[in-house]
């Protein structure tokens, strides 16, 4: 049976957002180094160009983690197709005469809609859309933190000087 709900943002979002549900972080999720995993040998050359344009951005938001590589290769990959796509919509138009005389819509339309849906997922994820973007307030780091209890919630309920 499926889980009930909506799927949980990650925390590395939340925190990014100021946790503007003011809800408890889950103290006990698994939190693997915040380190960018290697670029797939085996995705499209268009892939690894998208991989290479993004993968250090997040990992310096601290998002993308050596645990995340297939999710994001799945990004990456799924990029690409709907760019090859979308090339091919440009240079050869929409629709195309049928022999028997009938204008009919070339498959790159919906192979293009389908990879943009499964892109669209995926930057929702991790954080690559306007709108996810608008809800993240990143700021240098524990350092700038002025409250004191969010100061004590940083270092595992230690309070620091």
């Amino acid at each position: 049976m499926a889980p009930r709900g909506r799927k949980p943002k990650p925390t590395a979002i939340k925190v990014l957002e100021g946790n503007p549900g003011k809800r408890e972080l889950n103290p006990k999720e698994p939190k693997p180094k915040a380190k960018a995993p290697r670029c797939p040998a085996w995705l499209d050359s268009e892939a690894k160009k998208e991989w290479r344009r993004t993968a250090k951005q997040l990992e310096e938001l601290g998002i993308l983690t050596e645990v995340d590589m297939a999710a994001f290769a799945g990004y990456c990959q799924a990029y690409a197709r709907w760019k090859e796509a979308e090339e091919f919509i440009s240079k050869h138009g929409t629709i195309v005469k049928t022999p028997s005389g009938y204008w009919q819509q070339v498959p790159q339309v919906s192979i293009a809609q389908t990879y943009l849906k499964i892109m669209h997922k995926f930057c929702e994820q991790f954080g690559l859309t306007p709108s996810a973007r608008s809800r993240i307030v990143a700021d240098s780091g524990p350092n700038d933190v002025t409250d004191p209890m969010e100061l004590i919630l940083l270092n595992g309920g230690k309070k620091s000087v």
